[in-house]
């Protein structure tokens, strides 16, 4: 097994950087400054993604995606991690949950999104069910050819730049070794659907420009057409785009733990206290080499499970350790990277703290660190049957 990039991914990795460092680094002040992306600015930047073949890389070429395997997939997401979340995802890379839309789904919401002419996003938590995803309030009560909803998510992402919502609520109960567990469906619901709402949520101090919404459903009617997949089967929808996600987390994680690395290291070697550059002091290039290390592991424990994935092989394990070991990588690299900083550091003329800042949440959503060590633990005891 090796990484060495073919001569499509190296094109692929040129690129997206190339595109990143022309299109979205200039505009990222004005991002963090107003904590908005301008509508003619998205439309701008989601044209000229599209122009380049970057849009919609991850869904298949002859649905008119960019047809890349999950290799390509996370170099593609590594290098997208170095830009502003909320201009990074006008690139956008459609749920793979879409891809088991039938019918005149297809053409309803699939297709569509491929073509950026509408897009989505993944109505999963809730106030009182985040990790415990099968213990969520919201229902969907099957109604004649309808389903009723009920209920209410919280912490949806890009809500209030998106056509409709892949909407998940329980739909049952079915018993299991561990006691009853609800039964979870898919449902695919524009957001003009009467019944709903749809807010803002309060202001997150990571990835402004990149927002959250609150939902809310009564009685909602959604036709049983607008089910994604089979009814009480929505768990293991969930659990295949999870994995997907865990990955993607981790590639961004570190494409921007690069950034801030050579940032740092820059700094270090221009820097000048006691009349050396202050990366020649232990205190300081000690620092740079533990970091630099770190996130050569965590970029190689990635792309293995990249790879793994593209032989059909990545277990959650896999997926779980590369969204562990990234994202508490890049929390260690911001922090040392402000510490080497110092003061400067924290001020708002300099990127720094915006990078910290961003960093938090990546241990949190998509499952929290705590979440991914529980994957990996229960994995390993199973083997031994406990």
């Amino acid at each position: 097994m090796h990484f060495e990039l073919s001569h499509e991914h190296t094109m692929l990795v040129d690129t997206a950087r190339a595109f990143i460092e022309a299109e979205l680094y200039p505009h990222e002040d004005l991002v963090e400054r107003t904590d908005e992306v301008p509508p003619e600015l998205a439309a701008e930047i989601q044209a000229k993604a599209i122009a380049v073949g970057l849009f919609a890389a991850n869904m298949p070429e002859e649905l008119g995606g960019g047809g890349l395997d999950n290799f390509g997939v996370t170099l593609l997401e590594r290098e997208l991690g170095r830009a502003s979340y909320g201009l990074q995802m006008l690139i956008a890379r459609p749920s793979n949950i879409l891809r088991g839309c039938t019918g005149s789904q297809i053409e309803e919401y699939l297709l569509p999104t491929i073509r950026g002419e509408r897009h989505d996003c993944l109505a999963m938590t809730e106030p009182n069910a985040g990790s415990d995803v099968r213990g969520m309030l919201t229902t969907a009560v099957r109604d004649g050819d309808d389903y009723v909803i009920n209920g209410s998510k919280h912490f949806i992402s890009h809500a209030d730049m998106s056509d409709y919502v892949i909407l998940f609520a329980a739909t049952g109960v079915e018993e299991t070794k561990a006691g009853p567990k609800k039964t979870i469906t898919g449902f695919l619901v524009d957001f003009d659907t009467p019944g709903m709402t749809r807010r803002r949520g309060p202001a997150c101090v990571s990835h402004r420009g990149y927002h959250q919404c609150e939902l809310f459903f009564d009685d909602m009617r959604v036709p049983a057409t607008k089910r994604l997949g089979e009814e009480g089967k929505g768990f293991e929808l969930m659990g295949e785009w999870l994995g997907a996600t865990r990955l993607t987390v981790a590639a961004t994680s570190v494409g921007r733990g690069r950034r801030v690395l050579d940032l740092a290291t820059e700094w270090a070697a221009t820097r000048k206290q006691f009349g050396q550059p202050i990366g020649r002091f232990q205190g300081t290039g000690f620092k740079l080499a533990d970091m630099a290390t770190e996130l050569e592991a965590a970029e190689l424990l990635t792309l293995q499970a990249a790879w793994k994935c593209d032989q059909g092989r990545m277990t959650d394990s896999d997926a779980a350790m590369a969204k562990l070991f990234a994202s508490e990588t890049l929390a260690r690299i911001t922090d040392q990277t402000l510490q080497i900083f110092g003061g400067m550091g924290l001020m708002g003329s300099l990127p720094i703290e915006r990078y910290w800042r961003d960093a938090r949440v990546e241990r949190i959503w998509d499952g929290t660190s705590e979440i991914q060590r529980h994957i990996i633990s229960r994995a390993m005891l199973r083997a031994h049957g406990a």
